[in-house]
């Protein structure tokens, strides 16, 4: 048997949870046995492209799925399929989008194909259906979302999940799934002081109290309330900075909002950065305040780095491996927030490595899991 080569579906390669997920599993997976390719729906390349070729991988660029009119890809992807006959196994991280791949995979009689759940989007409520431009932009996308997820079962073959949450969100809680946790190179978030030190003597911080998050600038992660809470932490402890990990589309709109609240100056926006280890070593407490996830990585990231964190209950509690995460509502003010941050400050930071381990999110045991799942579908 030669080498498994396996369809890694996603929208685009970038520095994203879903994605950095599936490149932490790469690095680590033997590619003399399995190897991933990557079918993703953005022409641009993505942040990580070149690793990809570099570890062996091949990118096949596809247009945005159409969920309306769907016919111009599904022909696009028959003609890919029909040249590409080396594939048994399509794995798509598109979510609710996972039929449109699977249903042609399922034409071509590719025998195992996998839908992996990474998201669990809340009810629609009142507050979508405020009548601003973005607020219906986001309320239609999720309409468009709901309806998707009841065709997820009609071409899959086998369900993945970040989590349970996620997983009983999209597939039903009478769907049985495998969950393929969110894991890390534990190895790389160990707390070193002096990395913490050279960090901060770069990005100048001395003797202050450095909230940060990490995430795309989008609607989901919530910028708009996190600039409001570190407004509030200000007003308790002036010598306060936030570190914004990211970017996107509504970038430009947090930059705006932070000069209305009058804390532009404090806020250091670094975009797209490949050093999130490094990085994690110089923050104090790790603010996370989304209106959905499934099981951010993130959070693993933030906690097997030592830090104190106050995210969102819309998060499922199965993140919390080490006892250093307060939920808090997205409805409770700002202020409460601020308190709960604060009075979090300061601490002695610690090692959770063991824990993360304990907890089953080290890369190097949850590859050889997977690694083992895609031979034998093989074999099988």
């Amino acid at each position: 048997m030669g080498v498994i080569r396996v369809l890694q579906v996603f929208t685009i390669m970038n520095r994203g949870g879903a994605e950095s997920m599936i490149m932490n599993y790469y690095r680590k997976i033997d590619t003399k046995k399995i190897q991933f390719d990557f079918l993703v729906h953005r022409k641009e390349e993505g942040a990580f492209d070149q690793e990809i070729k570099e570890l062996g991988g091949k990118i096949y660029t596809f247009d945005p799925i159409n969920p309306l009119v769907p016919g111009t890809y599904y022909a696009a992807l028959r003609n890919f399929f029909a040249e590409h006959t080396e594939y048994q196994i399509v794995h798509s991280h598109l979510n609710t989008f996972s039929p449109f791949p699977l249903k042609i995979a399922q034409e071509f009689n590719i025998p195992c194909r996998i839908a992996h759940a990474h998201i669990a989007i809340e009810k629609i409520t009142l507050s979508d259906l405020v009548p601003n431009k973005e607020n219906l932009k986001e309320t239609f996308k999720k309409l468009v979302k709901f309806q998707l997820k009841n065709k997820i079962h009609k071409h899959t073959t086998h369900y993945f999940s970040c989590g349970d949450k996620a997983g009983k969100w999209l597939f039903g809680k009478d769907t049985k799934f495998r969950t393929m946790n969110n894991a890390i190179d534990t190895e790389k978030f160990i707390y070193n002081p002096a990395v913490s030190n050279a960090y901060k003597t770069e990005f100048g911080i001395n003797n202050t109290l450095v909230l940060g998050h990490v995430g795309r600038f989008n609607t989901q992660k919530n910028h708009s309330f996190l600039l409001k809470i570190f407004t509030e932490v200000v007003k308790q402890h002036a010598n306060s900075i936030l570190i914004l990990i990211g970017d996107g589309g509504l970038r430009a709109k947090i930059e705006s909002e932070a000069k209305s609240l009058g804390v532009f100056g404090k806020v250091k926006i670094l975009g797209v950065r490949s050093d999130i280890p490094e990085l994690l070593q110089m923050l104090d407490v790790f603010v996370f305040p989304s209106f959905y996830e499934g099981l951010p990585v993130t959070l693993i990231e933030a906690q097997a780095a030592g830090l104190k964190i106050v995210a969102s209950d819309t998060i499922t509690t199965e993140v919390s491996l080490t006892g250093d995460i307060q939920f808090l509502s997205i409805n409770t003010p700002e202020k409460v927030w601020a308190d709960n941050i604060v009075a979090l400050h300061p601490y002695t930071k610690q090692s959770n490595r063991d824990q993360i381990v304990h907890g089953d999110y080290d890369i190097v045991s949850n590859t050889k899991k997977i690694e083992n799942f895609y031979l034998q579908q093989i074999t099988n």
